[in-house]
């Protein structure tokens, strides 16, 4: 069994690569040739931990695996990142382990990546000042993936927290370099009407900035609000978006930002227009005009992961990388 770190998981998979991955692996999805089930997870009242169990299949890329995810929402205070995760990858044909990766990198890549893929598709081609809220890893490969397909002058990202701004602020200065010149960083969530393109990785339980500020034109990626009590998106904006999803079940039973206007009656099922695969496949249309704002939300599913995971692996053994482990 192969082992990849985070080191091999950057050599091996570029950004570029990860947009173009997702987009092949979420028109597998929506055409009904890759399995992702819901995910289950076990939620540990005491350490404020969320253990999350994500297994999928995508045979046209010879992809079978499970992910493992600690959310441990004590994290950040503590210094450490909120999210740490492993993926395990199995031989589709003998169910032997082929190898185990860090999963807390990929997981960042792979929710850029798929943010990427959605913006390609529905941003504006012109859209070149970017607002990320929250300053965090996810935070870090959302900038980078927008960065990778539309013409980025200005990166904005806001935060509550100065310390988590610097933090990021050196980050994004080891791992994407070519990005610091543009990066802005505040507190004021009102900056956001200043954007074209707007990515919120947060794990807010309540809108994380005002529906007044979105100017039309823009795309909004929300890709933080995974459980039906987080809500980063006010109901508002998703009311007058075209909404677009990776997955429609899995968005309706676990993202905030459609479950609450749904409760409320703001919006009904019908409001989703696509998933993100029907776009790739073209049997769904997105934006139709530069006035419309569009939002694409994002709870996750580990088709992601796999397909990421099992390119890294394919590489990593041509090149000879990697640390070989034996379990018998």
């Amino acid at each position: 069994m192969l082992a990849l770190s985070r080191a091999d998981l950057r050599t091996f998979v570029s950004m570029t690569d990860a947009i173009a991955l997702m987009k092949t692996a979420f028109a597998e999805l929506s055409a009904g040739r890759a399995e992702a089930p819901l995910r289950t997870g076990i939620h540990l009242g005491e350490t404020h931990l969320d253990a999350l169990f994500m297994p999928a299949s995508v045979p046209g890329l010879d992809a079978l695996g499970v992910k493992i995810v600690g959310v441990a929402h004590d994290n950040p205070s503590r210094g450490l990142p909120l999210i740490h995760a492993v993926v395990f990858l199995l031989d589709p044909s003998t169910g032997e382990p082929l190898a185990i990766l860090d999963g807390t990198y990929l997981t960042a890549l792979r929710t850029g990546a798929v943010s990427g893929a959605a913006t390609d598709l529905l941003a504006r081609p012109d859209a070149s000042v970017l607002a990320v809220f929250g300053a965090g890893a996810q935070g870090i490969t959302q900038a980078a993936a927008v960065c990778a397909v539309r013409p980025v002058e200005r990166i904005v990202i806001i935060d509550l927290d100065e310390d988590r701004l610097h933090r990021y602020r050196d980050a994004l200065a080891v791992d994407w370099p070519d990005l610091i010149d543009r990066l802005e960083m505040t507190t004021d969530a009102s900056v956001v009407r200043e954007a074209d393109i707007v990515c919120t990785a947060t794990t807010s339980r309540s809108p994380v900035f005002d529906d007044a500020n979105i100017r039309p034109g823009t795309h909004i990626n929300g890709v933080g609000a995974y459980t039906p009590e987080m809500q980063e998106i006010p109901a508002e904006t998703v009311a007058r978006a075209v909404v677009i999803v990776d997955q429609v079940e899995a968005a309706l039973a676990e993202g905030g930002d459609l479950t609450i206007p749904l409760a409320s009656g703001l919006i009904d099922r019908d409001h989703i227009r696509a998933e993100l695969g029907d776009l790739v496949a073209g049997t769904k249309s997105g934006r139709t005009d530069d006035g419309q704002v569009t939002f694409f939300k994002s709870v996750g599913n580990a088709i992601q992961d796999v397909v990421v995971a099992q390119r890294a692996v394919t590489k990593a053994r041509a090149a000879g990388a990697g640390v070989e482990v034996r379990l018998d």
